[in-house]
């Protein structure tokens, strides 16, 4: 007995062990299964190849989680989740015992749903949510029996599996068809209990289920108290007269104020983009093989020792990480570029060494087969629509392939730079586009600049909802030179009545205030919401040839003070050159976009280092955010998307008119007497200061060589004519006349 006892035991041991490691294997790829849904992507360059140093993979369960994911992944699809349970519930049954699961059942059922479900998924979808399996199996049964045959496939197999696998007999039919009646019987009832309640309230009667009446009495005194009820006894008849109608008229009007506009706007809809058939990315093995090597090759022949590390496949660049043998200077391999391009045979190969943070050697390929990133794609990605920034930007996705979204007001002013037909036209609607999705009218108006007067008109239809503009003026899109000048000077004087708000409501910045405003904490009625505005220039560089200084200087200004009141600005040239991108433009800038322009200098203009010569074009893009380089694939929408998202706003109702920009004071009101006392130079002096854009003493002195003294008494006249501000301490005076026209005007 004690020999009989001794074998139990072992059986046991060794039962409950399988069971166990049954459990722990289950749950292994259930998380690593998990897992790969976020990072697979990333860790298919890891487990690509020969490759097996997991340092970098991403999945929760480490090199072995993203090799044993990706196998099965690939091989069943969403579908090799049933491995998962049949080893869960086969080891379950193994340690407990269960009579009630049936092995050999257990195993067909999953063997049927691990064929079935790929092969239905394929008929929706070829990428890795069917697997291998469904494109397999597919492929074969098309030739022979069609689409229509595969689905009269589909459904029989599953009606069949039903009826073998769950016994479905007669009797269990009648059953289900009984309670299907039963359930439908039940919701038929209800719909028409509430058709003859609403029937009842509009012929001022609501009769209880019991033979009896409801008697409604409206309160005189306060009109948002509910109606009080009281039963009537059996029989009694009563006359019950309620106004509901009156009423509700009374009440709508009493809270019309309280209404909020967000009730009657209603935000776009993402089907009003296009969707893509080739959106998602689909990374090509033999291809990124075929690269590492040829990247190798290439560099051995000259001599240079590397190891590619991994390869990120984007939606069109795949970066490969390489690490050279040491005592490899980085300089003799940031020179091959052009090297390994023609190796590669590739547009443009751009090196970056080292990648920042990461001890590696970066060199990006051009795909064979880009991917489109639909502007639809990157809306409705969970990075976007969680966001919780002010003004939301998204722009495209990474080499990632992650969506790569910044904040406006973060910016806080955006420069957009590139040779024609790069993508900066779609580049500044993907920018409108995503706020529009994001704001509503109230809280962002746009004031759009468009000297080519083609780019931006169909922005014209919301003008009522997003727009800014002059006081009467009709068009709402600026096209004219002149008008661009007149409503820069309004938006800084827009600017200075902003800061003198924020002044009062002793607040720093527009969130504190619009916060102050919605709490009720600032009954003055001077004070009103502020909605941000974004100033949108699409080509800079013909203003600059045309109106030169007086378009510099007050962007200049906005830029510098206009970011804590809510002014953003959004510039986009064609022409990257020195003369336009100034140094001072480029100062107040500090995030840039550039896309692909011809000669390296151009690069250097826009994001002050070579790369943006290298890009391929077609929405491919660095973006340079002062502390980070980035290269983005710019999202993609097309004419007609914009078309049907401003037809959607623009036909909603807008009890608004556009936002009007304050207008400039034209008449000065001079002392006659200061006039007569004027020094005979005063007028030089003047043309002198606003020309140099500095008021000083000492620079009148030295210009028009004058003692001290008479050089301050007309600094003391520029002053009272309204031409220096205040002296502020060792800041010097502030220039208040920006251009010869104004000075004229004053003078």
């Amino acid at each position: 007995m004690t020999g009989v006892n001794k074998m139990s035991d072992i059986y046991y041991k060794i039962k409950t062990s399988i069971s166990l490691i049954g459990k722990a294997t289950s749950v292994f790829l259930f998380l690593s299964f998990n897992s790969f849904w976020k990072y697979g992507k990333v860790d298919q360059s890891e487990v690509i190849g020969q490759n097996n140093n997991y340092v970098n993979t991403q999945n929760l369960l480490g090199g072995i989680g993203a090799e044993t994911s990706e196998f099965f992944i690939s091989l069943f699809g969403i579908s090799a989740y049933l491995i998962v349970s049949i080893t869960f519930i086969l080891s379950f049954k193994l340690l407990f015992n269960i009579k009630k699961i049936k092995y050999l059942n257990l195993i067909i059922h999953h063997i049927f749903l691990i064929i079935w479900i790929p092969l239905m998924l394929s008929k929706y979808s070829q990428g890795i949510i069917c697997g291998k399996t469904g494109i397999y199996s597919s492929s074969i049964l098309i030739p022979l029996i069609g689409n229509i045959g595969i689905t009269l496939l589909l459904i029989l197999t599953l009606f069949l599996y039903i009826v073998i696998g769950f016994n479905v007999t007669s009797n269990k039919i009648k059953k289900l068809k009984e309670y299907f009646l039963y359930v439908l019987n039940q919701t038929i009832n209800k719909i028409k209990e509430k058709r003859n309640l609403k029937y009842n309230l509009k012929s001022n009667t609501i009769r209880d289920s019991k033979p009896g009446i409801l008697e409604i009495k409206p309160n005189d005194t306060d009109l948002n108290q509910n109606f009080t009820t009281t039963k009537v006894k059996t029989n009694e008849k009563s006359q019950i007269v309620v106004e509901i109608a009156q009423k509700e008229k009374v009440s709508d009007q009493n809270n019309l104020k309280l209404k909020d506009a967000t009730e009657k706007y209603i935000y776009p809809s993402l089907d009003l983009l296009k969707n893509y058939e080739k959106n998602d990315i689909s990374i090509d093995k033999n291809e990124v093989e075929k690269n590492k090597k040829l990247i190798e090759d290439t560099l051995k022949d000259f001599k240079i020792d590397v190891t590619v590390k991994r390869a990120t496949v984007g939606p069109t660049i795949t970066l490969y990480e390489i690490v050279p043998d040491e005592g490899v200077r980085i300089s003799k391999i940031k020179n091959l570029e052009n090297d390994i391009a023609l190796r590669i045979k590739a547009i443009g190969v751009r090196i970056i060494a080292p990648l920042p943070g990461k001890g590696t050697v970066g060199i990006e390929v051009p795909n064979q087969k880009p991917t489109i990133v639909s502007m639809k794609n990157v809306l409705e990605s969970e990075k976007f629509q969680n966001s919780n920034f002010e003004l939301p930007i998204a722009l495209g996705k990474t080499i990632s392939n992650e969506t790569f979204i910044l904040d406006l007001t973060k910016m806080p002013h955006l420069l957009i730079a590139g040779a024609t037909g790069q993508g900066k036209s779609v580049g500044l609607n993907a920018v409108l586009c995503s706020i529009l999705y994001k704001k509503h009218p109230s809280e962002i108006k746009f004031i759009l600049v468009d000297p080519k007067k083609v780019e931006l008109t169909l922005y014209n239809r919301i003008k009522k909802h997003f727009l800014a503009q002059l006081p009467n003026d009709n068009d709402a899109i600026i096209t004219d030179t002149k008008k661009v000048v007149k409503t820069l000077k309004s938006l800084c004087l827009e600017m200075d009545n902003r800061y003198e708000m924020l002044k009062k409501a002793e607040v720093r910045n527009i969130q504190e205030y619009n916060d102050k405003i919605k709490s009720n904490s600032s009954n003055n009625n001077e004070h009103k919401f502020l909605p941000y505005l974004v100033l949108v220039i699409d080509e800079f560089a013909d203003l600059i040839m045309t109106a030169g200084k007086e378009v510099e200087i007050p962007i200049a200004r906005l830029a510098q003070l206009a970011r804590a009141i809510g002014i953003h600005l959004i510039i986009a040239t064609q022409r990257p050159t020195t003369n336009i991108i100034t140094g001072t433009i480029k100062a107040n800038f500090p995030t840039r976009i550039a896309f692909r322009v011809i000669q390296g200098i151009d690069s250097k203009t826009i994001i002050d280092t070579v790369g943006a010569n290298q890009l391929i074009g077609r929405g491919d893009m660095l973006i340079s955010t002062g502390s980070s380089l980035s290269r983005i694939q710019c999202a993609f929408i097309d004419t007609s998307e914009v078309d049907k998202l401003t037809t959607f706003i623009g036909n909603q109702l807008s009890d608004t008119k556009p936002f009007e920009l304050p207008v400039e004071a034209e008449n000065v009101e001079v002392n006659v007497k200061n006039i007569e006392e004027r020094d005979p130079l005063f007028k030089e002096a003047a043309l002198l200061i606003v020309m140099h854009q500095q008021g000083s003493t000492s620079m009148i002195q030295r210009k028009l060589k004058l003692g001290y003294n008479r050089a301050g008494r007309i600094v003391d006249q520029l002053e009272s004519a309204g031409i220096l501000g205040p002296l502020e301490g060792s800041k010097g005076r502030k220039v208040l006349v920006q251009t010869e026209d104004e000075l004229n005007q004053i003078i």
